[in-house]
């Protein structure tokens, strides 16, 4: 007898490779229209440009704000390494002259990393190191600053001190976009908090032309408050914020979140890439490794007010419920104070990044739903795509384990070639329907709930009520009951029936071969494209070390 596996997995061949085309006339009318996110306009150009003034050197004793203010566009400033400079300083509107003002380490190009290699704590003794304990943070730009880039410098509270923002590139008090902070780069920096008292966040970033690369931001944490690595709401971008290790405790990286001072501004054309985002255990309550300070602990990433982002080749990990319940990744548009009517999460890709470890996946929230419907804009073009969601929910992380969230009516969503390992939900809707959805070639266990819709039920009444217009086809629902759901979608009785190359230890990519060739599958995550796309943090995902299937996905 042949065995019911091999079948089965047969059957899912066939079904993977060719039943999208027997999706009905109806959806495919319905979708016709749906809209895909406009990608960024421009990017904040990091390219390091040579000196072409002075060099001015500054050590252990020296004035360093006397360096900065008498500094002309092309001076290079050279800190002494392991030296210690007292704050704050302010960042001077430079009017005359053109190039960049360079403020870096004495190591640089001996035994300092390379352009493009993150650094992180070990590398503090080939810094300087700049610190305050006196006003609202170490490093502030005046109304105008311009062409700033820091290279190979720590930046620190004075031991006990809890300070609001490390590096302020912008007050959100400016009048008009000519007087935002702009052209500022933070490179291979080290900036972290008080490891005791905390600090609210490491960089604003409320500006134009803002990057934050090769970087490692620590230890942002209070108990009571939203805490950040980075945070920006009050400039006009582009920002960029490439390489980095992320570490807040309210949200690692966030967009939105206050009013913009000035009318309709939204925080644009972003940047995220190649980063690591993360919460240490040591902040979790019940945990081998707590402190004892419970910190207030909300998420990972969150656009609040944010137009054309793009998230791609990240990995987001450890968040728990605490002050929120859970979520790793939120996309909850918030006309925050009440203030700013035109507030928007519109045009995001989040893209080939890995998310683990976290009570939940993604919330989306298409209205505003602290204010009255005509008091923020709605959460539109969203594309999530090839993204793979590995330990979500459980006791460990509390949570619903909902892997992706849809409320008040979004437009314009698509949710596709997802690979997700959660314990609840696949998708949970409530509130007004959502227009023109697509949720395609995705792979997640069904657990108990599947598809769910508030007070409908499961499968084809929740599409009905909340995704009336919606394409959901060739998702494999693992554990599933077919006749719940529309033609077009596999359901498989186990884990064990998906021909993953080696699940059991984190290897997602989907090993197909019949008669004697490997062909390429169309569901769950492209692992070629997502390992290309997370570059040098490859190297430490399961998914991406088998060498013997990199031709899987080609």
């Amino acid at each position: 007898m042949i065995p019911y596996s091999m079948i089965w997995n047969s059957w899912l061949l066939l079904f993977m490779a060719g039943l999208a085309a027997c999706q009905s006339a109806t959806q495919a009318l319905a979708h016709q229209n749906a809209l895909l996110p406009e990608p960024p306009r421009e990017f904040v150009d990091t390219t390091l440009a040579p000196s072409t003034g002075h060099t001015i050197q500054v050590r252990e004793g020296d004035d360093l704000q006397d360096a900065i203010d008498v500094a002309q566009p092309g001076d290079t400033i050279v800190l002494e390494a392991g030296a210690t400079f007292k704050g704050p300083f302010t960042l001077p509107n430079k009017n005359t002259g053109s190039g960049w003002i360079t403020i870096r380490t004495s190591t640089l190009g001996r035994d300092f990393p390379a352009p493009g290699t993150r650094v992180g704590p070990s590398h503090a003794s080939l810094m300087p190191k700049l610190i305050s304990w006196k006003g609202e943070g170490v490093v502030l730009a005046e109304r105008g600053a311009h062409h700033y880039r820091f290279i190979g410098v720590e930046v620190t509270p004075y031991e006990g001190t809890y300070l609001y923002s490390l590096m302020w590139f912008g007050t959100n008090r400016e009048r008009g976009l000519d007087e935002l902070p702009h052209h500022i780069i933070v490179d291979r920096c080290y900036i972290h908090g008080d490891p005791k008292t905390g600090s609210r966040r490491g960089v604003a970033l409320n500006g134009r032309h803002l990057a934050v690369i090769d970087s490692y931001i620590s230890d942002f944490k209070e108990v009571g408050g939203d805490s950040q690595a980075i945070l920006g709401w009050g400039g006009a971008g582009p920002f960029k914020i490439v390489n980095n290790y992320l570490e807040g405790a309210g949200e690692n990286v966030m967009f939105g979140g206050g009013d913009p001072f000035i009318k309709d501004l939204v925080p644009s054309d972003i940047e995220v890439r190649g980063n690591q985002m993360a919460k240490p255990l040591k902040w979790k309550k019940n945990d081998p490794s707590y402190e004892g300070t419970a910190w207030t602990v909300k998420n990972l990433f969150e656009l609040k007010n944010a137009r054309r982002v793009l998230v791609e080749g990240n990995v987001l990990e450890y968040n728990w419920e605490e002050s929120q319940s859970g979520f790793a990744v939120l996309f909850t548009v918030r006309n925050q104070d009440g203030k700013a009517p035109w507030s928007a999460v519109e045009d995001v890709q989040f893209l080939n990044n890995i998310i683990r470890h976290s009570g939940s996946g993604i919330n989306l929230l298409g209205h505003d739903n602290n204010r009255p419907p005509d008091q923020s804009q709605e959460t539109k073009r969203i594309l999530i795509q090839n993204n793979l969601w590995e330990d979500i929910g459980g006791e460990r992380w509390g949570g619903r384990g909902i892997l992706f969230q849809m409320l008040e009516g979004t437009s314009d969503v698509t949710i596709e070639r997802n690979t997700g390992l959660q314990k609840g939900y696949v998708l949970f809707s409530m509130g007004p329907p959502h227009r023109r959805f697509t949720f395609r070639n995705n792979i997640a266990p069904h657990n108990e709930y599947g598809i769910y819709g508030n007070d409908v039920g499961i499968g084809t009444p929740a599409l009905q009520t909340y995704f009336p217009d919606s394409v959901v086809t060739d998702n494999v629902l693992i554990g599933g009951d077919e006749r719940r759901y529309p033609a077009g979608n596999s359901f498989p009785p186990s884990w064990d029936d998906v021909p993953f190359v080696d699940r059991k230890n984190g290897d997602y990519r989907l090993a197909a071969v019949r008669n004697g060739k490997t062909e390429k599958m169309t569901s769950g995550v492209d692992a070629s494209a997502l390992c290309h796309a997370l570059g040098p943090l490859s190297r430490q995902q399961a998914v991406c070390r088998s060498d013997s299937v990199k031709a899987l996905n080609k």
